[in-house]
C-alpha cells in the first residue's frame, strides 16, 4: 500500500483489501461523502428494493413526461420538509445547476417587475445576439470566499479556490465581504457586531455602485456558513440585516443550503437557525437531500413553460431514497441526536483547543457541522494525514481549517473516539 495515495473517502472491502479492512482501521466518519450513513441502513435499503424497480428502469424525463405519481411525490417527500413560507421547489440533479437555474429564475422575475408586460419584438430579436434589451445587464452579488459551483454562471459567484476559476471568462457582478469574527464570539460580541455592520453596508454600497454602472443586483446569494471557503460563519443578526437590505432594494435573497441542509446543522434547513422576518426567496439544495434542485416563493415561478428546463429535471429514484432517508431520520429523531452530539463535539474540540492553543483555535459550527483552525495549512494536512492512520476520516476547507461532518447516526460514543484519537494526533505532533 506504500505507493497509493489516498485522495478520496475509501470504501474498504474486506476481501479486496484484508490488511485495511482491520480495526482500528476501520474509517471513523466525521467527514462523510456527503450523504446521511455510514454503511448504509437496513432501512433505507429495504426500501430502495421495494420501490426503485420500475423508476430505475424507466427514468422519465421529468418536465415533459413524469410519472403519474411525481407531483404526489414531490408534495410528500420535499414539500414535506420545505422551509417554512417556500410552497414551490423546482428539483435538479446537482448542487452546481440548482443555483445556475436559480439565478435564472431570480433574473426572470426581475425584468417581470420592470418590465410588467408581455415580451417586447425588440427583446425578442435582440436577446438571440445577446445584446440587451433582451439580453439585460444585470448581476448577482455574492461574497468573498463564497462557493456556489462550477458551471459557468455560477463560477462567477464563486470565490475560495483560484483554481475553480481560472482561464474561465467571468461577469463582472459584485463581491461583498463575509464576515470575519474574533472568536470566541462570546468575548467578542461588540467587534463582532461592528463587523456585520461594515459587511451590511458594503453590500448597500456595491448595489448602489451597480445600478450606477447599469449592472443592477437582481439577486444575492449567501451561504448560511461558507464551507468550501473554510466554514466561515455569519450571525443570525447579519443574515437578519442581510435580507432588510435585500428588499430594501428589490432584490431576491438565495440562501445556498447545498452543503448546510438536510440537517447536519441540527435543523434540517440551516437558516432556520437565524429567526428571520419571512423566508428567503430561494432556497437551493443538493448533496445530503441526493436531489438537486431549489425551494422558491410563487413570485419566482416562470409564466412561460421551458425556461427552467433540461432533459431529466432530477432523478425520480434519488427521491424515493430521499424519502426513506426523512423517514428514518423522523422515526429516530435523528436531528436531535444532531443537537446532542454536535453539543458534545464542539465542547470537546474547545477543550482541545485550550489544551493545545499553540496549534488550534476558532473552533465554531452549528449542529455537527463544525471546524476549527490549525496554526498553519502544513499543520492542518499534517494532523488530516494522521488521523487517517488512526481511522478518523476528516477533511480541510479554507485554507488552514479541518471541517467535520459526520452523519446523521454519528452518536456520543462515536465523538468520544474522535477526540481520544485526535488527542492523540495532536500529543504526536507537538
Amino acid at each position: 500500500m506504500s505507493g497509493i495515495s489516498i485522495k478520496r473517502p475509501l470504501c474498504v472491502e474486506a476481501k479486496r483489501w484484508p490488511h485495511w479492512a482491520q480495526a482500528p482501521l476501520r474509517l471513523l466518519g466525521p467527514l462523510t461523502r456527503r450523504c446521511y450513513w455510514g454503511l448504509g441502513p437496513s432501512e433505507l435499503i429495504a426500501h430502495g428494493k421495494c420501490c426503485a424497480e420500475k423508476t430505475m428502469v424507466n427514468r422519465p424525463a421529468l418536465g415533459v413526461f413524469p410519472g403519474a405519481d411525481w407531483c404526489d411525490k414531490l408534495r410528500k417527500v420535499l414539500l414535506g420538509v420545505a422551509p417554512a413560507g417556500l410552497e414551490q421547489v423546482t428539483t435538479m440533479a446537482c448542487g452546481s445547476c440548482s443555483n445556475e437555474n436559480a439565478y435564472k429564475a431570480i433574473f426572470m422575475w426581475y425584468r417581470g417587475k420592470q418590465r410588467g408586460v408581455d415580451f417586447s419584438p425588440e427583446e425578442i430579436s435582440s436577446c438571440m445576439v445577446n445584446q440587451p434589451p433582451g439580453s439585460p445587464d444585470l448581476s448577482i452579488l455574492s461574497f468573498h470566499g463564497a462557493f456556489h459551483g462550477r458551471t459557468l454562471g455560477v463560477l462567477s459567484t464563486t470565490h475560495s479556490k483560484a483554481i475553480h476559476k481560472i482561464d474561465v471568462p467571468a461577469f463582472d457582478w459584485p463581491i461583498a465581504p463575509f464576515p470575519n469574527y474574533r472568536y470566541p464570539l462570546e468575548e467578542n460580541k461588540q467587534e463582532n457586531a461592528a463587523e456585520d455592520r461594515r459587511c451590511l453596508a458594503a453590500v448597500q454600497q456595491l448595489i448602489e455602485d451597480f445600478a450606477k454602472k447599469g449592472r443592477p443586483v437582481a439577486g444575492i446569494v449567501v451561504e448560511p456558513i461558507q464551507a468550501e471557503g473554510g466554514d466561515n460563519e455569519g450571525s443570525p443578526e447579519f443574515f437578519q440585516g442581510l435580507q432588510k437590505v435585500a428588499r430594501s432594494n428589490g432584490a431576491a435573497l438565495l440562501i445556498d443550503e447545498v452543503q448546510t441542509g438536510g440537517g447536519a446543522t441540527g435543523k434540517m434547513w440551516c437558516h432556520e437557525h437565524f429567526n428571520l422576518d419571512g423566508p428567503p426567496d430561494v432556497v437551493t439544495f443538493s448533496k445530503k437531500m441526493l436531489t438537486g434542485g431549489f425551494y422558491h416563493t410563487a413570485e419566482l415561478k416562470a409564466p412561460q413553460s421551458y425556461r427552467i428546463f433540461n432533459t431529466w429535471m432530477g432523478d425520480p429514484g434519488k427521491l424515493l431514497l430521499l424519502e426513506g432517508v426523512i423517514e428514518v431520520i423522523q422515526k429516530d429523531d435523528l436531528l436531535s441526536q444532531v443537537r446532542r452530539s454536535g453539543d458534545r463535539l464542539l465542547s470537546g474540540l474547545k477543550q482541545l483547543q485550550s489544551e493545545f492553543p499553540a496549534m488550534l483555535s476558532k473552533t465554531r459550527g452549528r449542529g455537527t457541522f463544525l471546524a476549527v483552525t490549525c496554526s498553519s495549512p502544513k499543520l492542518r494536512d499534517s494532523l488530516v494525514a494522521r488521523l487517517k492512520t488512526k481511522g478518523i476520516q476528516s477533511g480541510g476547507c479554507g485554507e488552514d481549517s479541518i471541517r467535520l461532518r459526520p452523519a446523521l447516526i454519528f452518536q456520543e460514543h462515536h465523538v468520544d473516539i474522535f477526540l481520544d484519537r485526535f488527542r492523540q494526533v495532536l500529543v504526536e505532533s507537538k
